[in-house]
């Protein structure tokens, strides 16, 4: 019973699964570790025998906690706090923090860029193509959007494309308000159907001949405040977009 496990939650908190199906109690003794503290949670499971509990929800994985002797976790969590009150710890921690945010300024603009040569608007469109990458990437890079933008399966320019495309389907086609049957395969094809018109859409201003502006669902999106265009949305366009854009 006590040795390192991935179990699943069941409807009983006391109660988990193993991978071959078996309903399991912990060992008396044992108390469950909340996520949330990466540190503690290496921490205690470095000390000995865990349960980790995780959860799917669509293809993604979910940690529910840690199961784990309850003397094991007041340890790690004892030691723990010791050393976060260090000064040496705090100066660590600063650094760190730094060095993210750099990284992530980085990364928004390396990210703008390569939506702005995906989009290769006309000389004429160009101010739409800023605004265009500018919504687009506050929407797609937060760090934790879940948003296609912060995957690392994909190269960054497929990833900008695919951003791109994600935008026009909430923000230019009615797809938020479509009742798409629940039959396998219907979703991904009503997206591509859309893609296609997002293609075609982003093609339009990849010529220099101007059009009637109050014609085009880009231009009437983007003639408001893009900015409260890009937060419109929750940030769950998740890796499916990698697929199907």
């Amino acid at each position: 019973m006590e040795q390192t496990r991935i179990v699943a939650p069941t409807r009983d908190p006391r109660r988990v699964r193993a991978e071959d199906g078996t309903l399991l109690t912990p060992p008396i003794g044992w108390e469950l570790l909340p996520p949330g503290d990466a540190g503690l949670t290496r921490r205690v499971k470095e000390a000995g025998p865990t349960w980790t509990v995780t959860e799917m929800r669509g293809r993604k994985k979910f940690s529910q906690g840690v199961w784990a002797p309850a003397a094991h976790i007041a340890s790690a969590r004892e030691a723990l706090t010791e050393e976060r009150a260090t000064e040496s710890y705090a100066k660590r921690r600063t650094a760190d923090v730094q060095r993210r945010e750099r990284a992530q300024s980085e990364y928004v603009v390396d990210f703008t860029q390569e939506v702005l040569e995906f989009l290769a608007f006309s000389p004429t469109f160009q101010q739409r193509a800023e605004q265009l990458a500018a919504a687009v990437a506050a929407h797609a890079t937060p760090v934790g959007s879940g948003t296609v933008a912060r995957t690392k399966r994909i190269e960054i320019d497929e990833r900008a494309e695919a951003a791109v495309i994600a935008w026009l389907r909430h923000q230019t086609t009615a797809y938020d308000h479509m009742s798409i049957a629940r039959v396998k395969g219907m979703r991904r094809q009503v997206r591509q159907d859309l893609a296609r018109v997002s293609r075609a859409l982003l093609d339009r201003h990849r010529k220099d001949e101007p059009h009637p502006q109050s014609m085009c669902p880009l231009c009437r999106v983007l003639g408001r405040d893009p900015q409260a265009a890009a937060s419109s949305r929750p940030a769950t366009e998740t890796n499916d977009s990698t697929r199907n854009p």
